[in-house]
């Protein structure tokens, strides 16, 4: 039997923005340049830079407290179908980013039984094909996976 060998991930890019309110922006905007032409739809391109911007936004506010001196890290690699964004921050244990998150609920949001904000992982998690989330010591990073075939565009929300 022949096995296919699988390409090594390779990396596009690699940055670090200073942990400041609004460098989401630059986030997002590099990464759908450097993922621009890929063979991501326009739709999906628009869904993963709105789940980059929001990872990037908690790692700056929530991970290392919007401390400028304190670095986001983001790196964009393609593994054959898959385009993985990973975005690192110094927050370790106390990220805002926990695995256990409650699942937002709008009634209960506006009724006050949760808090107007934590919208962030739900929103992320609905516009990608994957995330995940590591922490290594106060290392944590958040991965966001993309596949650039086989999936519909009426997949996620």
């Amino acid at each position: 039997m022949t096995q296919v060998a699988r390409p090594s991930p390779r990396r596009l890019d690699a940055f670090e923005l200073p942990s400041e309110p609004g460098n989401e922006r630059l986030a997002l905007a590099r990464v759908g340049e450097t993922v621009q032409g890929l063979g991501l739809s326009d739709s999906r391109l628009e869904k993963l830079k709105t789940a980059v911007a929001e990872a990037t936004m908690n790692a700056i506010e929530h991970g290392n407290g919007n401390r400028a001196e304190i670095p986001v890290e983001v790196e964009v690699t393609q593994n054959g179908d898959e385009i993985v964004v990973a975005i690192s921050d110094q927050g370790g244990e106390v990220s805002s980013t926990p695995k256990s998150a409650e699942e937002p609920d709008l009634l209960k949001k506006l009724d006050g039984g949760q808090s107007p904000r934590g919208w962030g992982l739900f929103l992320i998690r609905n516009m990608v094909d994957a995330m995940d989330i590591t922490t290594n010591g106060q290392r944590h990073t958040i991965w966001l996976t993309m596949r650039t075939g086989g999936a519909a565009d009426g997949e996620h929300v």
